[in-house]
C-alpha cells in the first residue's frame, strides 16, 4: 500500500512538472529539465519515506484539495491565486527559455546555485512536514484532530517555514532552468504568500489556543532576522 502511495505521488509530480515544462517548450531535448525532474523524483521518494510513512494522518490531510468547505472565503481566494501563480511560473519558464528570451541567461554558477537553492527549499518543506502533523493545504482550525501549536524544529526559527521553503523552490527552480525573468516573476506568488501569512496569523490567533504566545516566542514570520 505504501509503495502505491509513493508511485501515486511520483506520477502526480512528474505529470505536473513534466507537462508544464516540456509541453510549452515543444521539445524533450532539454537536459536541465530532465535533471530537475530527477531531483523531483528523488525528493518525492525521500519525503514520502521520511515523513508520510510515519504520519498517515498528515498524508491524508495533504491529499485534501486546497479549497475546502470549512476554509474561510479569504483563504479560498488566496489559495487559488497562489496555485495559479505557482503553476504560471512553471509554465512561463520554458516559454521564456525557448521563445521569449526576455533577459540574459544566468551564469553557470548562478544556475547551479539555483539547483542548490531549490533542493534547500524542498528540504525545509520536508522538515516542516516532519514536525507539523497539522500542515494542511488550507487555513483552518483542525479541531477534529486536536490541533496544537507547533514550536519545535524549523518552527522554532520562523513561524512559516513551509512558505519559506516554497520561496526558495520557486526562485531556485527558475534559476536552474535558466530563466531570470521567471525568478523575478516569482515576486507575484511570494507577495500572495505574504498576504496569506497575514491572514493566516490573524485567523490562528483567534482560533488556535497558544498561537499568540508562540508569535511572541518566535519573532520572525518568513525570513530569520528580517521579517
Amino acid at each position: 500500500m505504501f509503495i502505491f502511495k509513493i508511485l501515486t505521488a511520483l506520477i502526480w509530480n512528474i505529470v505536473i512538472f513534466g507537462g508544464l515544462l516540456f509541453l510549452p517548450a515543444g521539445t524533450l531535448n532539454w537536459w536541465r529539465a530532465w535533471v530537475f525532474l530527477g531531483v523531483v523524483v528523488v525528493g518525492t521518494v525521500a519525503t514520502m519515506i521520511g515523513v508520510f510513512r510515519e504520519d498517515d494522518e498528515l498524508y491524508k490531510e495533504r491529499l485534501k484539495p486546497p479549497i475546502q468547505e470549512s476554509q474561510p472565503l479569504t483563504d479560498k481566494i488566496l489559495a487559488s491565486l497562489l496555485i495559479a501563480s505557482f503553476l504560471g511560473i512553471i509554465t512561463f519558464i520554458p516559454l521564456d527559455v525557448f521563445r521569449f528570451h526576455l533577459l540574459s541567461q544566468p551564469s553557470a554558477i548562478a544556475s547551479a546555485l539555483g539547483l542548490v537553492v531549490y533542493v534547500t527549499g524542498w528540504w525545509i518543506i520536508s522538515l516542516s512536514f516532519k514536525v507539523n502533523t497539522f500542515a494542511a493545504t488550507a487555513v483552518k482550525h483542525q479541531a477534529d484532530r486536536q490541533q496544537t501549536v507547533i514550536d519545535t524544529g524549523v518552527y522554532g526559527v520562523v513561524r512559516h517555514p513551509m512558505y519559506a521553503g516554497a520561496v526558495l523552490v520557486m526562485v531556485g527552480m527558475s534559476l536552474w532552468l535558466e530563466s531570470v525573468a521567471a525568478a523575478l516573476l516569482a515576486i507575484i506568488p511570494i507577495a500572495i504568500l505574504v498576504v496569506r501569512i497575514q491572514f493566516e496569523e490573524q485567523f490562528l490567533r483567534q482560533e488556535l489556543q497558544g498561537y499568540d504566545t508562540y508569535t511572541q516566542k518566535v519573532r520572525y514570520k518568513l525570513l530569520p532576522y528580517f521579517w
